[in-house]
């Protein structure tokens, strides 16, 4: 290495006693940055401490997620916390990449309702009933609707919401650790989960509401099977009021988390138990009835205590209504008989499926007819399930009450056999909004019981 002289900058300022040394410094001349704590005896530690901690600049993010417990789908939710203090919190979506709406461009109006099922995995009647109102209202139909149909649609997003309400109570329950919950919650769905089954020959992602009227009528033995089923799970309900309603523990997770009241509810456009929490009896069943709702006797449930721990009661006790409700559809069923599709032939989708031994499927007679009697009905069953009905150029919005709140949807048409544009307000993106204002000043653990309480499912968000 060779030797260089270095020449002194003539611009260069002289450096003063504090750079060289600024531990050395005497009090009149003061530090030249930062700032100095002078402790003079033990016992100001804390308070020192305390104070450099507030002044501290220093941030700690952390990702709860992508795979986060208190979610049915993949959330990812960022947060910024000073200790056990959560300071910030955002949401993270987008990870599912299902382009459902994007899909529904590419099928005919009938098609449209296998995708929709399959955005809220929990709750699927709700929205094969949203899209199938807004495509009748296109139609110009809804007045052609049998009331049978508009019975059974009553009956199955009845059954949905009791459903997706135990979800949400078993799922929490499980994040708190509290196992039992998640049991007994499970076993109750699962008796709603066979009645669906039974009717429509499947669990879940059941495309079972169609366009003008639903896919089969109810198999035989339905009904009884439903009056059975009634009492079971309200005694499941019961089991489940014990365990939670009053247990301290449950109510030291759960009261004053999650805080959201009625103005931000207002502000970022929830709805749901969410909404109904701070007092606000809302609710689109009675607001704007559709199916008939308007002649059935259940009560719209509130509380007024805007946390985690209200919007569990709220759950609770709307299973106890819906219950109510199904009761009343059954009673209807039996009084009201009826076809189950429009008589529009134009429309009304050429299947008479029924329940067989090896699954659902087209039932004989009507295999007969087409293949063996009715050269005309066989080209209209072909042309009806390949190219669709054309519905007239408009747009709709038409919203029902989901378990998690409204859920809309809006369809364009331009005149053709398939959707223009089709877009769905799932509540459980809206609800997610809430995350910050619900999360920001609590703990860290506080944050699984907040998002559980929105209960939000990722299908229906990443669409």
């Amino acid at each position: 290495m060779s030797d260089q002289t270095i020449t002194p900058d003539p611009q260069a300022r002289p450096r003063t006693a504090a750079e060289i040394d600024p531990y050395g410094l005497t009090e009149a001349e003061g530090p030249s940055s930062g700032r100095v704590f002078n402790v003079s005896d033990y016992g100001e530690w804390d308070d020192v401490a305390e104070e450099a901690a507030a002044l501290g600049e220093e941030r700690i993010v952390v990702n709860m997620g992508p795979q986060h417990p208190s979610t049915h789908g993949v959330l990812r939710l960022i947060l910024e916390i000073d200790g056990e203090t959560v300071t910030e919190a955002r949401a993270g979506i987008g990870y599912l990449h299902t382009g459902i709406e994007k899909n529904m461009e590419f099928r005919t109006w009938t098609q449209g309702v296998t995708f929709c099922t399959r955005m809220d995995y929990l709750t699927p009647m709700f929205q094969e009933t949203a899209f199938c109102l807004g495509v009748e209202r296109l139609l110009g139909i809804t007045d052609q609707i049998p009331e049978r149909v508009s019975i059974i649609r009553v009956l199955m997003m009845e059954l949905t919401r009791v459903s997706s309400h135990l979800v949400a109570v078993a799922t929490g329950g499980m994040e708190m650790g509290a196992t039992t919950v998640m049991t007994v919650g499970f076993r109750e769905r699962e008796r709603i989960l066979r009645v669906i089954e039974m009717i429509t020959g499947l669990r879940m992602n059941n495309a079972y509401i169609r366009p003008g009227g639903v896919a089969q009528d109810l198999p035989p033995g339905a009904i009884d099977e439903i009056r059975d089923m009634i009492p079971l799970v309200q005694r499941g309900l019961r089991e489940l009021e014990a365990l939670l309603n009053e247990n301290p523990v449950l109510k030291g997770r759960m009261v004053d988390v999650g805080y959201l009241d009625l103005t931000g509810c207002v502000a970022l456009g929830v709805t749901g138990p969410i909404l109904r929490a701070t007092g606000l009896p809302y609710d689109l069943r009675k607001a704007a009835p559709y199916c008939g709702y308007e002649t059935y006797d259940f009560d719209v449930i509130t509380r007024d205590t805007c946390d985690a721990y209200g919007r569990l009661r709220i759950r609770l006790d709307e299973c106890y209504e819906s219950l109510g409700i199904i009761s009343q559809t059954v009673d209807r069923l039996q009084a009201t008989p009826g076809p189950v599709m429009v008589a529009d032939k134009k429309i009304a989708w050429p299947a008479q499926l029924a329940i067989g031994s090896d699954g659902m499927g087209n039932s004989l007679d009507h295999i007969k007819h087409i293949m063996n009697n009715s050269m005309e009905a066989l080209i209209h069953h072909f042309k009806l399930v390949t190219e669709g009905f054309r519905v007239p150029a408009g747009q709709v919005y038409q919203a029902v009450e989901s378990a998690k709140g409204e859920l809309g949807v809006h369809l364009v048409s331009d005149g053709g056999t398939r959707p223009y544009r089709a877009h769905f307000r799932d509540p459980s993106f809206n609800n997610l909004q809430a995350v910050a204002a619900m999360c920001e000043g609590g703990q860290v653990a506080d944050v699984v019981v907040a998002v559980a309480s929105i209960d939000p499912v990722m299908g229906g968000v990443d669409r």
